[in-house]
C-alpha cells in the first residue's frame, strides 16, 4: 500500500472523532498529545513511516492541530535523541513543548554560563503558542558562530512576550510571537551545533513535509467530491487529475525517504536529501492548491469554514519552506556529492 494519509489507516481506533473536536483549537489540540505519542511513537528504527502517515492524516482533519502536535513529537524524539547519547537533562514528563530554533532579523538570543548554570537573554524570534505551552527547545548562540539547544520554562517569569501581533489569517489560533528572555534558566540538551549536526534534524524537516502533504490530500478529496456532485467538464478532470498525480509522486517520495531513515545511520548528505523530499511535496501541495483553486472557484472558499481554512493554514505553513533557496542548497549538495537518480552510469 502507498503512503495515505487515511485516519482509519493511520491513526489509533477512535482518534479521529477527538481530532476533529479539536479542530481549531491549539489548547484542546494539546490535551491528545500524550495519547498521540503513545500511539505514533519516534522516528527511526523502523517506526518513520509509521509516524509521518500518522502526521498526515491529523492534518487531514485539520491543520493547526497538526500544527500544534507536530513540535511536540519532534521535541519528545530531539529529547529520546539525546537521552540515547547521554546528553539530555531530566525534564517534566507531563510537559507540552515546542521548538524554538528559528533565527529572525534584529533577533539574537544568547547563552551565558555563571555558578547558577546557564542562563538565556534576548530576543527569541518565531515563538509559535508560546502561550499556551509549557516549555520549549530553544537555540541559543554559545559563542559567535555556535548555537547550542536548550530546554527553558516558559512560565518562567524572565519569560515575556515582545511587542508585535499575529495578524495571520491562515493558522489564525497558532499565535506566533517573539519572546524577550532575561536570566532565564536553561538546560543544555546536547552540545554546541548537537541540535542541527545530529542524525534527526533532517527527520523532522521530512516530518513536516508530510503534514503539508496531509492537508493537500485533504483538498485534492474536497475536489474529488465535488465532481461526484456535478457532471464535470474536462477541465475539471485535468486539474484532478493533477492533482492526483502529484499527490501520488509525492507520497512516494515521502514512503521511500521514511524507508531510507529506518535503513539507514548517519549520512553526510542528510539536510539536502531532506530539502529534496521537501520541494518535492511543497511543489504538490503548491499544484493542489492552484487546480482545487482553480476548479472550485469562490464558493467554498467564502462559504465553507473547514475548506477556507485548510486553505489558509496552508498556503501559511508552507511559506516555512524557503523555496528557491532550498533548492538551492539542494543543488549545492549535488555538487557536494549528494547521490542523484540521473547519474551517468
Amino acid at each position: 500500500m502507498g503512503f495515505t494519509a487515511e485516519s482509519s489507516a493511520a491513526l489509533p481506533p477512535g482518534f479521529a472523532p477527538d481530532l476533529q473536536a479539536a479542530a481549531g483549537d491549539p489548547v484542546a489540540a494539546l490535551r491528545l498529545a500524550p495519547a498521540l505519542a503513545r500511539e505514533l511513537g519516534m522516528p527511526g528504527g523502523g517506526n518513520t513511516r509509521r509516524l509521518w502517515e500518522g502526521m498526515a492524516a491529523v492534518a487531514a482533519i485539520d491543520l493547526t492541530a497538526a500544527r500544534t502536535l507536530e513540535p511536540h513529537l519532534d521535541a519528545l524524539a530531539i529529547l529520546a535523541q539525546a537521552h540515547e547519547a547521554g546528553l539530555s537533562p531530566a525534564v517534566p514528563a507531563d510537559a507540552t513543548w515546542g521548538v524554538f530554533a528559528a533565527e529572525g532579523p534584529g533577533a539574537r538570543l544568547t547563552a551565558r554560563r555563571d555558578a547558577r548554570g546557564w542562563r538565556l537573554d534576548g530576543r527569541k524570534a518565531w515563538c509559535s503558542l508560546a502561550g499556551a505551552l509549557s516549555h520549549a527547545l530553544v537555540t541559543a548562540w554559545t559563542s559567535e558562530r555556535g548555537r547550542t539547544l536548550f530546554a527553558v520554562a516558559l512560565d518562567d517569569p524572565g519569560v515575556r512576550p515582545a511587542e508585535g501581533r499575529w495578524v495571520s489569517r491562515g493558522l489564525s489560533a497558532v499565535e506566533t510571537v517573539s519572546l524577550d528572555l532575561v536570566s532565564v534558566p536553561a538546560l543544555p540538551v546536547g552540545g554546541e551545533d548537537w541540535y542541527l549536526s545530529r542524525p534527526g534534524f533532517a527527520l523532522g524537516g521530512i516530518g513536516v513535509a508530510a503534514v503539508w502533504w496531509g492537508a493537500a490530500c485533504a483538498l485534492a478529496g474536497r475536489l474529488r467530491l465535488a465532481l461526484r456532485e456535478r457532471e464535470p467538464d474536462q477541465i475539471a478532470l485535468l486539474h484532478l487529475g493533477r492533482c492526483d498525480a502529484a499527490l501520488h509522486a509525492a507520497g512516494a517520495v515521502l514512503a521511500q525517504a521514511a524507508d531510507e531513515a529506518d535503513r539507514s545511520g548517519a549520512d553526510p548528505h542528510a539536510w539536502p536529501a531532506a530539502l529534496r523530499v521537501r520541494c518535492i511535496v511543497h511543489d504538490a501541495c503548491e499544484t493542489v492548491l492552484t487546480a482545487v483553486a482553480h476548479t472550485l472557484g469562490p464558493g467554498p472558499l467564502t462559504q465553507e469554514e473547514e475548506h477556507a481554512r485548510r486553505v489558509a493554514d496552508l498556503q501559511v505553513y508552507l511559506r516555512q519552506h524557503k523555496a528557491e533557496r532550498d533548492l538551492a542548497s539542494v543543488g549545492e549538495g549535488i555538487l557536494a556529492g549528494l547521490p542523484t537518480v540521473w547519474d551517468a552510469q
